[in-house]
């Protein structure tokens, strides 16, 4: 489906409320990603508190937005392929937003800006795999758009690189992020804990 179709969809009187919107970004968790032969760290763990943030943002009437990798290009992650398909595991609903994209950052060429700015939506909190690529690229588009962001510290994974272990690239990235200097917006890391006790 169309990205921009699939937002359509979600009407803006949906997401109306007299406090502000915040989205959770949930990036590519997606079956291809999650094999045997691709183990991510802590993944049961990441997966149960992304299960726990969506019903949250639900229940708060926050949009949840699932992003899902397009990967034609790279001869992977092909729509309607199982590979393509997002994770059993986690929890869906037909009021979520779903998005595909073709980079790692999930703000190219797809209309994720404009559903969030349509909406009034200033904040994202960002979750998902893999940090080092799809995070990452993500969340320094979001700081160059002036958005609020924070990150979820334990709510996105990846998996054991040539020079680095997925633990110390989690770690690494978590530190570079709530060191960044500031936009217009601002960016925290936070555990999943914390986050959910501000909530």
């Amino acid at each position: 489906m169309n990205s921009w179709m699939a937002y359509k969809k979600q009407s803006v009187k949906q997401f109306t409320k007299s406090k502000p919107l915040k989205a959770l970004l949930i990036i590519d968790m997606q079956a291809g990603s999650f094999s045997a032969e691709t183990p991510r760290y802590k993944a049961a763990e990441v997966i149960q508190r992304i299960n726990a943030l969506s019903g949250l943002f639900r229940k708060q009437a926050n949009p949840v937005i699932f992003v899902q990798h397009d990967g034609t290009r790279e001869h992977c992650f092909i729509p309607g392929t199982d590979d393509w398909q997002l994770l059993d595991e986690l929890d869906k609903s037909p009021e979520d937003v779903f998005l595909s994209k073709t980079a790692n950052d999930t703000f190219y060429d797809t209309n994720l800006d404009e559903f969030l700015k349509t909406r009034g939506i200033k904040e994202v909190i960002i979750t998902g795999c893999a940090t080092d690529f799809c995070v990452e690229s993500t969340i320094q588009s979001a700081l160059v758009r002036d958005y609020n962001v924070t990150v979820i510290s334990d709510g996105h994974t990846a998996a054991d690189r040539p020079h680095a272990t997925a633990k110390t690239v989690i770690e690494h990235y978590n530190w570079v992020w709530a060191n960044l200097s500031p936009t217009k917006g601002k960016i925290e890391v936070v555990p999943f804990e914390d986050f959910v006790g501000m909530t």
